[in-house]
């Protein structure tokens, strides 16, 4: 049996976008389901859209995410290296190769130079849409010889090379999600494949790519639906096997509209930065288009690649909802290791000014109780300044429930009943935090919601929140007596 081998193949133009991460992870979890292999390739022949720095980041992302490749681009010592048999996988890099089939398709009359101006070109693109016809090349240098364009060429003139097409030919072929399509060449352009600086456009370079890194399932995006009959003719022209091709429906926003940075996060980076964990990521974003076979939400990388398959892919675009990837965000927050949740919360502490990186030394098991305490309440990382900072700094009380709790006629007693028994410790551990209450309702008689939701205000300035015993080790004895202070003076 041929190996399954499949690419993810963008190009180095900024940020990956979180449809560019899912067609990644569709590739990832359909070679490791089918115990094959995926290459990571950068397509950057289009040199004017280049970002330095881009490839960094795009292997960065998908390292960061999990999606763990088996060759192609790598970062190595904070180097970009190259690995495995059918290299270069950087496109600037193989265009001799590119320039072999360009010259094999000349050869054999597929193709033809085109000296046609930018001027020309748009001139009668606007005649056609006036007229309401395809716009597309009307042929005018596919007559001229091949030896006389050679020799135009020689003597200087500018000349790109593009794929002549039979005129009214069905071109047909299966889509593993859409079904079998038909297009006819009448309704397609003769696509430059050789630009005239010696770059081949996407057209060209990635059919002879996939060709000779052995692709047997080409998984993208479904904007290049329309270009894959070009694709398909130029294999019929090398005489070359066909892959099988996967157009994945887009990932859209709550208006159905393609997801762009006008609506806020859509890289890698942003949900990264704001604290969403990569499994969280991963689970939900495998479901935006897809569904297993139980409808189950909470899937694992290892799982989502047991039961990963082409057949349940939606044709319809799946809707990005920030609110279900909370959810599930949050999941996988709660099944984090606290040691983990420490070191993924301080940065959010620092930068929020809550804690310094001198605390940090020495205040571990706080830092820990901490997050056990709020991880409850916690959707994403970012959160975790807005969600303890009521520890920190003075107390305030701003909720209406709270400021009712805290005017009743039993405050004093029992704000004096719960200070008399710190005055009694050194400092407040988990045994006194636990035990505290009981003995301040045997000393008040004061019970119930009379007794937490007064005692929760005074400390915390909400009558609502996490475990009230963690709440009281974590403020200590100083400044339970600071804020208890603070009312009773009130």
């Amino acid at each position: 049996m041929t190996e399954v081998r499949l690419r993810f193949a963008p190009s180095p133009t900024g940020y990956l976008h979180i449809g560019g991460l899912r067609t990644a992870l569709y590739n990832y979890l359909f070679a490791k389901a089918n115990h094959g292999k995926m290459v990571l390739r950068i397509e950057d022949t289009d040199r004017t859209r280049f970002v330095e720095g881009a490839i960094e980041g795009l292997i960065q992302s998908l390292k960061w995410a999990g999606i763990d490749y088996d060759e192609g681009v790598f970062m190595e010592d904070g180097k970009i290296v190259e690995r495995g048999d059918y290299g270069p996988y950087i496109q600037s890099e193989r265009l001799d190769i590119y320039q072999k089939y360009v010259d094999q398709l000349l050869e054999e009359g597929h193709a033809y130079y085109c000296f046609c101006s930018k001027d020309r070109l748009d001139h009668l693109r606007e005649e056609q849409k006036i007229k309401g016809q395809i716009p597309r090349y009307d042929g005018l240098c596919r007559s001229v010889p091949l030896d006389e364009a050679r020799e135009r060429i020689a003597k200087g003139e500018k000349a790109v090379v593009r794929l002549k097409l039979p005129e009214n030919m069905d071109i047909k072929f299966h889509d593993a999600v859409r079904g079998d399509i038909t297009i006819n060449t009448n309704e397609m352009d003769d696509q430059v494949l050789m630009k005239s600086d010696g770059f081949p456009t996407y057209h060209m370079a990635v059919v002879v790519d996939d060709h000779l890194m052995k692709i047997t399932h080409i998984v993208r995006g479904e904007e290049w639906l329309p270009s894959t009959p070009k694709h398909i003719y130029l294999y019929d022209c090398f005489g070359w096997e066909k892959p099988q091709y996967v157009h994945l429906p887009g990932v859209l926003n709550a208006d159905h509209k393609k997801l762009s940075k006008r609506q806020g996060d859509v890289s890698v980076e942003d949900f990264k930065n704001r604290g969403y964990l990569p499994e969280g990521l991963i689970n939900y974003l495998a479901l935006v288009g897809w569904s297993p076979k139980d409808n189950e939400e909470i899937l694992s990388m290892k799982d989502l690649i047991d039961q990963f398959s082409f057949d349940r892919v939606s044709k319809a675009g799946g809707v990005f909802d920030k609110n279900k990837l909370d959810w599930v965000n949050a999941h996988y927050i709660k099944e984090l290791p606290v040691d983990d949740l420490v070191d993924l919360s301080i940065p959010e502490l620092v930068k929020a000014g809550l804690i310094s990186q001198d605390f940090v030394q020495g205040h571990r098991d706080w830092l820990k109780l901490l997050l056990e305490t709020v991880r409850e309440s916690l959707s994403r990382i970012e959160e975790v300044p807005e969600k303890t900072a009521f520890l920190f700094g003075n107390l305030e009380v701003t909720e209406e429930e709270a400021k009712d709790q805290l005017a009743s006629d039993q405050i004093g007693d029992l704000l004096g009943a719960l200070k008399e028994e710190l005055d009694s410790v050194d400092q407040v551990d988990q045994e006194f935090a636990k035990t505290v209450m009981k003995r301040i309702q045997k000393k008040t008689g004061i019970k119930g919601k009379g007794l937490y939701m007064p005692t929760r205000a005074a400390l915390t300035g909400n009558v609502h929140g996490p475990e009230l015993s963690n709440i009281m080790e974590l403020l200590g004895k100083e400044k339970m007596l600071e804020r208890i202070n603070q009312i009773l003076n009130k």
